[in-house]
């Protein structure tokens, strides 16, 4: 007697954690995604349950591994933190990931970023920003009656999901947490900690000598304290002998 043993569909087809393509096509672009992902990670660290990555596979469908694409950066609200290969949606609650950015490089193509639109507005993703560091263009789309349409004014416009602003200036792109804190690079926090330390480093100097002027201040003033006690004593003295003597001291 033969028994059948059922299929794992799930063993038989291979869903890749790499596309073979680099994270990013230059330092520039590279900088931005970390800027990006690393700013979104802090500011959700208390959050158990919202889930950022960067250049991390998105399978949408199970059983189709020829279905994904890889955000530059990705946010999906209700998963839980932790170490992933891929995003494979199926496994994660049918949840797919609300917002995502795209960081451009002159490699992109203009059919490249189409294919990539018609991927997230077909898969549900809720907020979709662009943004060409070369050019200093921000674009942003957001799902509005079941479709991803551009804003409108995207300039100091504050994201529904992550809370955050976006300023574009003259020559670059701002983003601010909702407590109104510029997104920094990791160099740039490290300064900032290190500026910190040495202020924080002067102004513990500056309490001591203060300190020590009014320890010096305080000895000046028990010294002439003394010295005056001194003065009246010797005064004293003086003016007991007069009066021994039978001479009025005043």
């Amino acid at each position: 007697m033969t028994v059948a043993l059922e299929r794992d569909p799930e063993r038989e087809i291979e869903y890749p954690d790499s596309d073979g393509q680099p994270m990013a096509d230059n330092t520039l672009q590279f900088r931005w995604i970390v800027l990006i992902k690393e700013n979104l990670e802090y500011l959700f660290l208390p959050q158990a349950d919202v889930f950022v990555a960067g250049d991390l596979l998105w399978y949408p469908v199970e059983g189709r591994p020829d279905i994904r694409v890889a955000p530059d950066v990705m946010v999906a609200f209700g998963r839980p933190k932790g170490e992933r290969g891929s995003y494979r949606q199926w496994q994660e609650g049918n949840i797919a990931p609300q917002v995502v950015f795209e960081i451009l490089s002159p490699g992109n193509t203009t059919k490249e970023m189409s294919r990539k639109l018609l991927f997230y507005n077909r898969y549900g993703v809720d907020e979709y920003y662009i943004y060409d560091p070369d050019k200093n263009e921000l674009t942003g789309l957001e799902r509005q009656q079941g479709e991803l349409l551009p804003i409108e004014t995207i300039e100091n416009w504050v994201s529904p999901r992550l809370g955050i602003r976006f300023e574009l200036t003259a020559s670059t792109l701002n983003l601010y947490d909702p407590q109104g804190n510029l997104f920094l690079t990791p160099v740039q926090i490290r300064q900032r900690a290190e500026y910190e330390a040495q202020r924080a480093d002067q102004e513990a100097q500056r309490a001591k000598l203060e300190a020590q002027r009014a320890d010096q201040a305080m000895q000046q003033a028990e010294y002439e304290a003394q010295r005056a006690e001194a003065e009246k004593a010797r005064a004293d003295r003086m003016a007991a002998k007069l009066q021994a003597l039978g001479i009025d001291p005043n």
